[in-house]
């Protein structure tokens, strides 16, 4: 039980605050102690010093008798009493003999340290000891107060010094502790809390809004933590709300689909009869709409394959890279038009590809070069060079087209939001990265200007054979 309650934040934060109590009480109390003793043995020593003061005055009037001696030592709490004066040790007043062990304590020459380790020694010593004191008086400091009593007093003194300091701070320690351990809870455990059980809450049901965090009005560190939970919490409904809609669009798309292909497979075979009519008009027209089918059925096909949860897995072979890429390049020249066409790649290298994903890459590139540079006036050149790097070969795919604007490139390979031509999908470059990553490589844009674009395509060449 203990363990478990130690596990949680309040637990370690409580364990916390009662280890730095002990911790404060330690270094204070034997400081206070060595304190206390060293007063208490300098009020011994000036006692003694009075006594000899008055020992003198009643020797000079000769009343210092056995009585007078007794009363005196009684009065300073000592056995004996000496005095060095001008160089001179002098036996002030003395009590009989003394049998017990005796320990000495010089006030004159002791360090801090001496006094705590002294300290402990009195706390600890066995009753019946005698303590030897040697002091300089402090209306007398030329002189030298040597005053023996019982240790006894002092070690009494000393433990009901202890438990007054130690009742008393622990009582302190304690409201102080309190003070300390609520003002650490309401600021940062409970908060931590609400953290914590906000995240568990909305993790169990992201998508109800009831679940995101209302975040609290302060400018602290916790309060931002809670409004970047609410915003991110926030962005993840949207996501899961956004994607829930894609997956209905997506399945909704798919059940149309067979119904959607005959209407225009229907509607291409009407336009195919319209077009043989010998109307210049209705044959212009029929075309125009021979290629707004075409593209409402390439955008369709598009939809559906983007809305894929993943790819095929991968069918890998060995592939002449030359083949490959002049096949592309045959099939978007004919369905988009002629450019001029320049290839320099060795038509040795081979890689280790899915023949059909990667010949699905180059021609989403070919064909949107194609399209741009046919819709441009200037020259028309299509070329595709490689460079290697020991670990990939990077096709670099140049076109003479006008450049991508600035809104193409920064949503570039996002799907349905890439598109730079009116009726596209955007989906052929995002379609095209993903390919290319799952082939353990990537594609990006090198640059893209009114000279022309560059795009990069990497692949992964062959694992070199074990020597």
């Amino acid at each position: 039980m203990l363990a478990r309650f130690q596990l949680n934040l309040p637990g370690q934060l409580l364990a916390l605050i009662i280890g730095l109590v002990v911790a404060a009480l330690v270094l204070v109390y034997f400081p206070a102690a060595a304190a206390y003793r060293l007063q208490w043995m300098q009020d011994r020593a000036e006692a003694a010093h009075l006594a000899a003061l008055a020992a003198d005055v009643a020797e000079d009037s000769g009343a210092l008798g056995e009585r007078t001696v007794e009363e005196l030592l009684e009065g300073a709490g000592a056995v004996a009493v000496s005095r060095v004066r001008d160089g001179i040790n002098e036996l002030i007043l003395y009590g009989g003999p003394i049998n017990a062990d005796m320990v000495t304590s010089d006030l004159r020459e002791a360090s801090w340290w001496d006094h705590l380790r002294e300290t402990v020694d009195t706390l600890y010593s066995a009753d019946g000891r005698m303590l030897r004191i040697r002091a300089e008086p402090q209306s007398r400091p030329t002189e030298t107060i040597d005053v023996i009593l019982s240790e006894q007093p002092l070690k009494e003194a000393l433990n009901a010094f202890s438990r007054q300091l130690l009742t008393g701070s622990i009582l302190i320690a304690l409201g102080v502790g309190l003070v300390i351990y609520l003002a650490m809870f309401f600021l940062f455990v409970r908060p931590m809390r609400r953290l914590a059980g906000a995240m568990v809450r909305f993790r169990s049901a992201p998508e109800d809004v009831s679940r995101v965090i209302s975040p609290s009005a302060g400018h602290n560190e916790i309060a931002r933590a809670e409004q970047e939970l609410a915003a991110m919490q926030e962005e993840i409904r949207q996501a899961l709300h956004q994607r829930e809609r894609l997956a209905a669009l997506g399945e909704a798309v798919a059940k149309i689909n067979h119904d959607l292909r005959n209407v225009l497979t229907s509607a291409q075979l009407v336009t195919d009869r319209l077009a043989m009519e010998e109307d210049e008009r209705i044959q212009k027209m029929a075309s125009r709409l021979v290629r707004s089918i075409d593209r409402g059925i390439r955008l369709c096909e598009a939809t559906l394959e983007f809305g894929r949860a993943e790819e095929a897995p991968s069918a890998r072979s060995s592939v002449v890279m030359t083949e490959l890429i002049e096949d592309a390049f045959d099939n978007a020249r004919l369905a988009d038009g002629e450019v001029d066409w320049y290839l320099d790649i060795d038509r040795a290298l081979r890689l280790d590809v899915d023949q059909d994903q990667t010949h699905r890459i180059f021609l989403n590139l070919f064909r949107n070069a194609i399209q741009a540079m046919n819709a441009a006036e200037g020259e028309k050149r299509l070329s595709v060079t490689v460079e290697e790097d020991g670990h990939c070969a990077h096709f670099w795919v140049r076109d003479t087209g006008p450049g991508l604007p600035p809104k193409a490139r920064d949503n570039l390979f996002k799907a349905f939001t890439g598109s730079t031509r009116k009726g596209g999908s955007g989906l052929g470059l995002a379609i095209a990265r993903e390919l290319a990553r799952a082939h353990g490589g990537d594609l990006v844009l090198i640059k893209s200007d009114e000279n022309g674009t560059v795009f990069a395509v990497m692949l992964p060449l062959p694992a070199s054979p074990a020597p």
